[in-house]
């Protein structure tokens, strides 16, 4: 069983930069893949971007290729997205997540069995 909450959220304007964190519960974090995915109003949830459960393997949507970093501390259970260059279009709530234990990350939401609740990004234009 994972726990995760998110943070980092807000209001920032276009061209701004925002970095969320993702604090996981228990000991096994690192056999973990994790992903972030978004949903804005009336749209499905979709995928930014995942990373490896060591780190080194990253994904990314490619709508946000080269402005977004995900990334991973083990030791302190945390995954972050650093964002950049932020647009009005990401505004949505911005969700970590896991797969099971030992599975490689995923664009799919269906293939990520934990979530967190989510923390609103709002870019103004």
């Amino acid at each position: 069983q994972v726990q995760l909450v998110e943070s980092g959220g807000g209001l920032v304007q276009a061209g701004g930069s925002l970095r969320l964190s993702c604090a996981a519960s228990g000991r096994t974090f690192s056999t973990y893949a994790m992903g972030w995915f978004r949903q804005a109003p009336g749209k499905e949830r979709e995928f930014v971007a995942a990373s490896s459960w060591s780190g080194r393997t990253t994904y990314y949507a490619d709508s946000v290729k080269g402005r977004f970093t995900i990334s991973r501390d083990n030791a302190k259970n945390t995954v972050y997205l650093q964002m950049n260059s932020l647009k009005p279009e990401d505004t949505a709530v911005y969700y970590c997540a896991a797969p099971p234990a030992y599975r490689s990350g995923s664009p799919s939401p269906g293939e990520y069995d934990y979530w967190g609740q989510g923390t609103q990004v709002t870019v103004s234009s």
